[in-house]
Formats: structure tokens, C-alpha cells, sequence
């Protein structure tokens, strides 16, 4: 039973709890205003007072929640890299065969950014090269993460024979992405989009091509070839004699 005395004691942690309830919200609240504004406008556009302008808030009461406009951007960075990287890491371990695991993750990353990320693929894009050390940093580490889950495939496939062993991982997670920044960039300048399926399809029987190994059959062959050159070129040098 609560005693007054009690009672007195536990209003403090309520007060306490009930003030970081509306903090959090309130930092959700302005982190989503910020997403919308940064993905419309970009960073360098964006004012911090358009975005409380539609909160209905003062500038200031965003600044008692982040530092700075760059502050506030980076971390409406991290939150969707978070969101997206989540997806990956739940999904792309359920999917059996690393064709299939590479073919999700190609579909699911043009998804991401042509259909639902459109604005925030433009900030990602224009700020990762950005001169602000921090800011290139950060995004750096946070595109490691959303690579990890198809680096982990391709590390076992490799492991397992499924994958050549010949090409370094990193040049294998750079033509994957490489190349779907390629169909990014003349979506967002050009305003082609293409068909997502059509092209998911393409780029992963592409990829899948140079990723997978040289059949045993195919490399007894080019050796048998090579020999049967060689065996002409003597017989022709010996002609010639």
C-alpha cells in the first residue's frame, strides 16, 4: 500500500518518465518533418525553419534536440539506413541459393530508392560526397552496414565454391552496387525510370555471369585449346625449317 510519503517520492520519476515520453515523440516528430523537407529540397535548400514551420514549433525548440541543421540531417540519415538495413539483415538470410539471395537484394535496392526513397537516394548521393569529413564518415559506415548482409553471401558462396575465388570481395560488392548507381543516376537526371523487375532481372543475370565460377568442363577445354595451338605452331615452325 502507498503510503503519502510514497506516493511524494515516486511523483519525481513519474513527472520524469511522463517528460521522456514527449521528448521522444517530439524527436520522432521532427526527425520525419526533416525527412520530408531534406528529401524535397536537399540539404543544402533546407532550412531548419521550414521544418519547424511544419511542426508548428520554433527553431529553437529544434535545437534543443539537435545540434545543428548537419547534425539533423545526418541523423535522419542514420534512421533510414537503419530501417533499410534492418530489412536486409531479417530478410536476405530466409532466402535459399545466393543467386536468389543476389537477385533479392538487387530488387530490393532498386525498390528502396526508385520508388519509396527517391528524395532521400538524392541527399545520400550528393552529401556522401561531401568535403564535411563527418559526414562523409558516417555514411561510410552506415553503406557498410547495408552491404554486410550481401557481403556475408558472397563470402560463404565463396567459401563454398558457388562464387569465383578469384575476385576480391569488395570489387564484387562494387559492381553489384556500382552498377545499380549507374541506373540511379539517369533515373534522377534523365527521368527514365525503368521497368524495377525487368531491370533487377537483367543486372543479377549479369552479375551472376562474372560472379560465378568457371565450369571444370569449360577450363579442360581452353587448356585442351591451348594445347592444340601450341602443337600447330611447332608444326608450322618445323614446316618452315
Amino acid at each position: 500500500m502507498n503510503t503519502p510519503a510514497t506516493a511524494k517520492a515516486t511523483e519525481p520519476a513519474r513527472k520524469r518518465a511522463s517528460l521522456g515520453a514527449r521528448s521522444e515523440r517530439r524527436v520522432k516528430e521532427i526527425l520525419a518533418a526533416a525527412r520530408s523537407v531534406f528529401s524535397e529540397h536537399g540539404y543544402e535548400k533546407t532550412t531548419t525553419l521550414e521544418i519547424a514551420r511544419q511542426l508548428g514549433i520554433s527553431e529553437a525548440t529544434i535545437f534543443s534536440y539537435f545540434k545543428s541543421k548537419r547534425d539533423l540531417c545526418m541523423q535522419v540519415i542514420k534512421l533510414w539506413y537503419d530501417e533499410i538495413s534492418q530489412v536486409l539483415e531479417e530478410e536476405v538470410p530466409r532466402i535459399g541459393g545466393v543467386r536468389a539471395q543476389l537477385h533479392f537484394v538487387v530488387r530490393k535496392h532498386l525498390i528502396t530508392l526508385m520508388q519509396e526513397g527517391t528524395g532521400m537516394c538524392k541527399l545520400v548521393l550528393s552529401e556522401g560526397r561531401s568535403a564535411d569529413d563527418e559526414f562523409a564518415g558516417l555514411i561510410a559506415e552506415l553503406k557498410r552496414r547495408y552491404t554486410a548482409p550481401l557481403m556475408k553471401v558472397l563470402a560463404q558462396a565463396q567459401r563454398a565454391g558457388e562464387v569465383r575465388p578469384d575476385m576480391p570481395l569488395p570489387l564484387l560488392r562494387d559492381m553489384v552496387y556500382g552498377s545499380m548507381e549507374h541506373v540511379l543516376w539517369d533515373y534522377m537526371v534523365n527521368k527514365t525510370k525503368p521497368e524495377i523487375d525487368v531491370t533487377a532481372d537483367q543486372l543479377t543475370g549479369m552479375l551472376w555471369c562474372a560472379f560465378a565460377p568457371v565450369r571444370r568442363e569449360l577450363g579442360q577445354l581452353d587448356q585442351f585449346r591451348s594445347e592444340v595451338a601450341d602443337a600447330l605452331r611447332r608444326l608450322d615452325a618445323g614446316g618452315r625449317e
